[in-house]
């Protein structure tokens, strides 16, 4: 079961939903949109190289995930901080948050009216979990598989957000231009997957130090 440090059942929410009309006009303005939040690589290890890359741009307000993940397995840190997604101005933020599969996250509630966080797989549709947050609660939680996942609150149906876990801790987000670089890759066989607008593209690539240059189509 997962752990928390504020939890409540779904039923909860059935119960309290009335009460969110009168306690939603309280809440406070919707804050500036929160930047995607990616994952922090690992430290560098002897004959790391660099990866330079391009990939497709991405469209007007969305956001395409590029993730290195090794050809043969490998077992990288645990991540330095537990990443947080917050419910503040009746908004997720982040509206993206990249996490490691196996690891905490933490679900948050800053407004002064009670939220509650339903999260489901993307593809399957599988429910993870659907709890109810008071006010500065929050909820643990750890993401057993890779992939994308959709973040939203049944009391309120505008607020929407995205998830994606990954188990590789080489995940960024494309510039602009459809550019975008990893530093500090060991030296190895690597599978670069991109993901944009409902595609999937893959490359592969050797690293074997210094800079590596890569276009994935």
């Amino acid at each position: 079961m997962p752990s928390s440090a504020v939890s409540y059942t779904f039923a909860t929410v059935a119960l309290v939903a009335w009460m969110s009309v009168s306690a939603c006009s309280k809440s406070s303005a919707p804050p500036p949109a929160a930047a995607p939040v990616a994952a922090t690589p690992p430290a560098a290890s002897s004959g790391a190289g660099r990866i330079d890359g391009k990939g497709p741009v991405p469209a007007p307000g969305a956001s395409v995930v590029v993730v290195l993940e090794p050809k043969t397995p490998r077992t990288f840190p645990a991540q330095d901080e537990v990443p947080v997604m917050d419910q503040v101005g009746q908004t997720f933020s982040p509206a993206l948050l990249i996490v490691r599969t196996g690891q905490p996250v933490k679900f948050r509630n800053s407004d002064d009216t009670l939220h509650n966080v339903n999260v489901k797989e993307e593809g399957t549709r599988v429910q993870s979990f659907n709890v109810a947050i008071p006010t500065d609660g929050v909820y643990e939680f750890t993401f057993p598989h890779d992939g994308f996942y959709r973040v939203g609150c049944d009391i309120h149906p505008a607020m929407a957000a995205s998830l994606f876990a990954a188990s590789t801790p080489y995940v960024v987000l494309a510039e602009s231009d459809g550019g975008f670089s990893f530093s500090d890759v060991p030296p190895g066989a690597w599978t670069i997957t991109i993901y944009s607008a409902g595609q999937k593209l893959q490359r592969d690539v050797d690293v074997t130090g210094g800079t590596t240059r890569v276009t994935v189509e």
